[in-house]
């Protein structure tokens, strides 16, 4: 990891030399605005491209107005040719707008599994995480737009996701301890675009091309080059629709997590809530049954199950004998395992095969 010092940003009330668009100046104050406490000082994550340069632009104009401190943070995944230049515009770009940067380069392990877009986002979020905290800094920007937002629903349907899935991504996160703000989901693309021309032409400085955007191997690119202009050319609205979607299935879900608590409230939960009681569970509705019991895996740190799984499950859990002793009633999950005993349901971590059991 490498850092660039540099000055914060320069005192409140001075003047903005560069270009910015009013609304895009206007969704950012209003978010940050929104939070509970303003930030002293936040970070914006930068790639070099045109969005995440844009709410950097945009983001040290509104530090100004409200005396915060800005730095930038990058993450340089190596995965393209081109990513050394992709740095070098980065650090033009703190250097123009009289910012520090900070910057790590990650190894992406596109053999783990998860495929190189997820392998990538992990590894970047990390990265971020590191960066933030040698900073000192607790909240991040990102520069996620209406046509992210559109784009992440549909992939998420055709994946097909549950209710929280649907909801696509929040204005405002946690993970790793940090705090990541998007305060420009309302935005259209073309907002943003029209901003970082303007900047162009004002400075010199031109955002970076990402090849990978536009190639139909990657999942999103895919989406983007060949489903989009269909819908563009059948329903040209059709980004703000699916985005309006995403608000009201994130509303949905938490009216459903607030019924889930209570739910589970009322299960005679255990003091740490890894067990219930079976017979109170079993008084709910089978629609409550299983939202309930994805309520409780996910606050014991469970992967969901798949639908046939979880199924299973609640077959399993409905058959066995209220007191849970009619038969050893055991599942594993994805490092955790299901179990009932004496009426009551537990979860706890699976042991791991290579931990010598102690004596």
């Amino acid at each position: 990891m490498t850092s660039r010092p540099a000055s914060d940003s320069t005192a409140a009330g001075t003047p903005f030399p560069h270009p910015v668009s009013p609304d895009l100046i206007a969704a950012l104050r209003r978010a940050l605005q929104a939070l509970p406490r303003p930030p002293g000082r936040f970070a914006v994550a930068v790639s070099g491209g045109a969005d995440s340069a844009m709410l950097a632009v945009h983001a040290a104009a509104v530090a100004r107005e409200l005396g915060a401190g800005v730095a930038l943070l990058h993450v340089h995944h190596g995965l393209q040719a081109a990513a050394d230049g992709w740095r070098d515009q980065v650090e033009a770009l703190a250097r123009l707008l009289e910012l520090p940067l900070r910057q790590a380069r990650v190894e992406v392990d596109a053999a783990g599994g998860k495929g190189i877009e997820a392998a990538a986002r992990d590894a970047r979020y990390a990265a971020l995480a590191r960066l933030a905290d040698e900073e000192g800094i607790g909240l991040v920007l990102l520069a996620h737009h209406r046509n992210d937002q559109a784009e992440t629903v549909l992939l998420r349907l055709l994946r097909g996701t549950g209710l929280a899935g649907m909801a696509a991504m929040a204005p405002l996160t946690s993970r790793d301890g940090l705090t990541y703000l998007r305060p420009w989901l309302e935005q259209d693309r073309t907002t943003i675009l029209q901003a970082a021309r303007q900047f162009a032409d004002a400075t010199g400085w031109h955002a970076v091309q990402d090849p990978t955007n536009a190639d139909p191997r990657y999942t999103r690119a895919a989406l983007r080059e060949l489903l989009a202009p269909v819908l563009d050319a059948r329903w040209p609205g059709w980004r703000a629709i699916v985005a309006r979607h995403a608000r009201h299935m994130a509303e949905a879900g938490e009216i459903l997590d607030e019924v889930a608590r209570e739910d589970f409230a009322a299960l005679e939960p255990g003091a740490d809530g890894a067990s219930f009681s079976l017979a109170a569970w079993r008084r709910l509705s089978p629609a409550r049954q299983a939202h309930v019991l994805r309520h409780w895996m996910a606050q014991q740190g469970a992967r969901m199950p798949t639908e046939a799984r979880l199924n299973d499950l609640l077959r399993q859990l409905r058959g066995v004998h209220s007191l849970g002793h009619d038969r050893q009633l055991r599942v594993e999950q994805a490092g955790h395992v299901v179990r009932c005993h004496r009426g009551r349901v537990w979860i706890e971590p699976q042991p791991d095969p290579q931990t010598p059991a102690s004596r």
